[in-house]
């Protein structure tokens, strides 16, 4: 009925085009395995929404987490998983003015991009430069974003600067090499990485690459720095490495954490955060309100779409699934084994 719920918690649009469409929905919290293709009910737009018919969407870590059950999407968002979605717009909501049918568009989406078609608030969406593919432009929104986000925005990376970024090979760090090359050349970029991923982040044309597994990060960081430390970290792990994260920080220098993969709760020398004026900053894009996100969309649109028409920057697409194997695709992330990013294709 589209007045219920499909399988476990997943919200039927009462309001839609009279058409279903195929989704990934979740049969229970879990492993991949709960991940099925099944029909539901196509939404319709409302207000100053639009309507993407989707022709690539990526995966990102916060997919599985909301899959195993601990990343509920935000009040009134599609419980589908699915983060960002490219492709073109099929209908639009009465209030809806900056796109016209069949534009070609990209958008941050709340959730719903494991589907072939998603809601996007407009002022969430960017129009795709002509030089960019559907499957480039659905790698663009959730780390590219969250990269120019905590680094530029809250961080304030400059110049001169260093910074340090865990989980090289990552959506988010390769994203946010790319940025700082493009952005702010002259900053010195470290990076950590597993030992099968080292060559390639080299490639990247960083200027240090660290075996996390191998090696003691902060002390690497020391030797390069010549005991400075560096001005920014971006963090995914959290609580494991927040000492050895606080030691490689220079005077003044910023933390900045966007994830907790490796846990949630460590002990922090207050005083000598104090004595060295560091910053810690807690940040997560998704839960912002949605005039916060488009004013930080705005902005990104500005600063950096630029430098994707231009071909300056180019996404790093490592694996491709159809929507059926969205399943696979989170086996793939899951196991570590991917460099950029994963796209999924619709057929439609």
């Amino acid at each position: 009925s589209a007045q219920g719920r499909l399988r476990h918690g997943l919200l039927i649009n009462s309001t839609h085009t009279g058409k279903g469409m195929k989704a990934i929905v979740l049969k229970d919290f879990g492993g991949p395995e709960m991940m099925e293709l099944a029909e539901v009910a196509t939404p319709s737009p409302k207000g100053d929404q639009i309507l993407i018919k989707v022709m690539n969407a990526s995966v990102n870590r916060p997919d599985v987490i909301q899959r195993q059950g601990n990343y509920p999407p935000p009040p009134g968002d599609s419980e589908i998983l699915g983060l960002e979605v490219a492709g073109t717009i099929e209908a639009v909501g009465a209030d809806a003015t900056r796109f016209k049918l069949g534009d070609r568009v990209v958008a941050l989406v709340g959730g719903g991009g494991y589907a072939e078609y998603a809601l996007a608030y407009e002022e969430h969406a960017m129009t795709i430069p002509d030089s960019v593919s559907f499957e480039q432009a659905a790698c663009i929104c959730e780390t590219y974003i969250t990269a120019y986000l905590n680094l530029f925005l809250l961080a304030d990376l400059g110049g001169a600067d260093s910074v340090l970024i865990h989980g090289g090979g990552g959506g988010v760090a390769t994203a946010a090499i790319h940025l700082c090359q493009a952005l702010t050349p002259e900053t010195t970029v470290i990076v950590t990485a597993s030992t099968g991923k080292l060559q390639r982040v080299k490639d990247q044309g960083v200027d240090l690459v660290i075996d996390y597994r191998e090696l003691d990060f902060a002390e690497e960081v020391r030797k390069r720095t010549r005991g400075r430390g560096v001005d920014v970290i971006l963090d995914h792990i959290g609580a494991p490495y927040l000492e050895p994260n606080m030691k490689s920080l220079a005077v003044g220098g910023t933390l900045v954490e966007i994830g907790v993969t490796g846990g949630t709760t460590a002990a922090l020398n207050i005083a000598r955060m104090m004595v060295k004026r560091q910053r810690i900053i807690g940040s997560v894009l998704r839960s912002r309100p949605v005039n916060e996100k488009a004013a930080i969309i705005e902005q990104f649109e500005k600063t950096v779409v630029p430098l994707f028409a231009a071909g300056t920057i180019e996404p790093t697409v490592d694996a491709r699934f159809s929507l059926r194997d969205a399943a696979q695709a989170h086996r793939l992330m899951e196991r570590g084994g991917h460099f950029g990013k994963i796209v999924l294709q619709n057929r439609h």
